[in-house]
């Protein structure tokens, strides 16, 4: 029987009790939701507006082919700080049909021809990075991945110069970040909501010399021009800006600010390139598998499953979000406007009927099986299914080939590391504490 205008159940709990429980253990909150209401339930962890989350493909399927019109933008609902963070014309955070327009002028600097220069680019920065790691001695590997990713997109969005702002630039983000992702912060702004990191002055006191390097950096471009050290290797601002004065609408400042931050903030490659190794290291058989391939120069099959499989057992972000414009029909229910529809990443990924045995890491189920578009969803779907999801891909690959091929890596500790909140994502609770040796080091102690 169809129930319209009623929300499907969920948890009795007042709106407050649910956001401290969200900002405490989201995870297993959603589990536990899961398993009492089925694979469509109602959460109110934000007051006025509750969440309707879906595990069902079918759900999913119906969500990402509606009309981009009948949805706004929900990003924003998931993590509150993505609006003061990425600022309110990022194409993460715009409706239709604003995002639409700032989709098309991106997509090209993530397809064609420069995909193998990004790819050359990425094994540059890894081999520079694992070159500086600590030797026989503990270290965490997500800081080290950050160190990467950061450096990765720094390149790819300004071209492959260097110099003293973007050092700067480099630490200023990772500044940042840190302040972003101390506990308590993160705990307060998942149940409080935005205001309570960037009501004081010490959010400004971070934000600020992030913003100002960045257009110090586009103001600079815009006087020499946009190709920088790497002859003929532009960067995605120079793609962006050409695009925007084709269509006779130069970037503001605000406009510029916007996409550069949303750009240069990423974090969830680096926090899955951490989740690889983590999930690697503790099933010696896999990674052995993994190396054998990578060292022997073969086709990329296993690393590719490698790849898809952490994406789909540690997903960086849990929820795909969109917020409803006019009711929509799903599944029994009428759902009213302005609720969010939620496809569950999380939840999707763990379903046993699509992915056996989904709690284990076993790359090998995607040499049998396509990962399929509606119950794979890292990266979201349909018209606002990740605009990189491409790039984070390759840089996945390259990196671990990079790695695999430069050092030998053993874990700390023989217990699985559990999921914490970073600021945009779930990284490692440890860090992915491992110890590298270099590979000629490891050979001579074997053959002693």
């Amino acid at each position: 029987m169809r129930r319209r205008g009623q929300l499907p159940p969920g948890p009795p709990l007042p709106s407050s009790v649910q956001a401290l429980i969200w900002a405490r253990a989201p995870l297993p909150f959603m589990e536990r939701a899961h398993e009492r209401y089925g694979e469509i339930f109602t959460l109110r962890v934000r007051r006025g507006r509750p969440w309707v989350l879906l595990s069902n493909p079918a759900h999913i399927k119906q969500v990402f082919t509606t009309a981009s019109e009948r949805f706004g933008a929900g990003a924003g609902e998931a993590n509150p700080l993505l609006g003061p963070l990425l600022g309110p014309s990022s194409v993460m955070l715009l409706d239709e049909p604003l995002h639409m327009q700032d989709r098309k002028r991106i997509t090209p600097a993530f397809h064609g021809g420069l995909m193998d220069r990004y790819g050359e680019m990425m094994v540059e920065v890894a081999r520079r990075e694992v070159a500086c790691w600590p030797v026989a001695e503990p270290f965490p590997l997500w800081p080290r991945m950050q160190a990467i990713s950061l450096e990765v997109v720094m390149r790819a969005t300004f071209g492959n110069v260097q110099g003293e702002r973007f050092d700067r630039l480099r630490e200023r983000v990772v500044e940042l970040t840190n302040w972003i992702n101390q506990p308590r912060r993160l705990a307060l702004l998942a149940a409080v909501g935005s205001r309570s990191i960037t009501a004081g002055r010490q959010f400004r006191e971070v934000m600020d010399p992030v913003e100002q390097l960045v257009l110090d950096e586009v103001h600079e471009r815009r006087r020499r021009g946009p190709v920088g050290g790497d002859a003929g290797f532009e960067g995605i601002l120079a793609t962006l800006e050409r695009s925007h004065a084709g269509d006779g609408s130069p970037m503001s400042e605000t406009k510029v600010r916007d996409e550069l931050i949303t750009l240069v903030s990423d974090g969830p490659t680096a926090t899955s390139l951490a989740w690889a190794f983590e999930r690697l290291l503790r099933h010696p058989d896999k990674f052995a598998r993994l190396r054998d391939e990578i060292r022997r120069g073969e086709e990329e099959i296993y690393l590719d499953a490698v790849v898809k499989e952490v994406l789909r057992l540690c997903p960086a972000v849990p929820l795909v979000m969109r917020r409803l414009i006019e009711p929509m029909q799903v599944g029994h229910y009428t759902i009213p406007a302005g609720t969010i529809l939620a496809p569950s990443v999380y939840l999707t990924h763990l379903r046993e009927d699509l992915y056996p045995n989904a709690r284990e890491f076993e790359p090998e189920r995607f040499l049998d099986q396509q990962a399929g578009t509606y119950s794979w969803i890292p990266f979201g779907g349909g018209v606002r299914r990740c605009v990189a999801a491409v790039f984070a891909q390759l840089e996945m690959r390259r990196v671990i080939q990079t790695i695999v091929r430069a050092v030998d890596l053993r874990a700390v500790q023989a217990r699985p590391e559990g999921a914490a909140r970073s600021s945009v994502s779930f990284a490692p609770d440890g860090g992915g504490l491992v110890i590298a040796e270099p590979l000629a080091r490891r050979a001579e102690e074997l053959v002693a």
